[in-house]
């Protein structure tokens, strides 16, 4: 599975657990997961790689969804955990 195809994923899993992707240019930094007013918000950097978008996306879904209670595909698991620092 590509990067972009587990980018694609990860976005779907914060999109279904209730986290606000909002795309931007931000420069080629990645973006990042952030809080405002109460709801999380998942910024996509649109000039960054798919790969640097896929790991920092791999940490929020860590963060925000209870991983061991959801079905993610085994290549998607694998990204998370190695990009998480999450050992499942």
């Amino acid at each position: 599975m590509n990067e972009q195809r587990i980018l694609d994923e990860l976005v779907a899993l914060l999109t279904g657990g209730g986290v606000v992707i909002r795309a931007e240019p931000l420069g080629g930094a990645g973006g990042g997961l952030c809080s405002v007013r109460g709801q999380h918000v998942f910024f996509l950097d649109t000039q960054a790689g798919s790969g640097e978008s896929a790991a920092l996306c791999a940490e929020a879904v860590a963060k925000v969804l209870d991983i061991e209670s959801i079905y993610i595909r085994p290549e998607v698991r694998r990204f998370i955990e190695e990009h998480s620092g999450s050992a499942m």
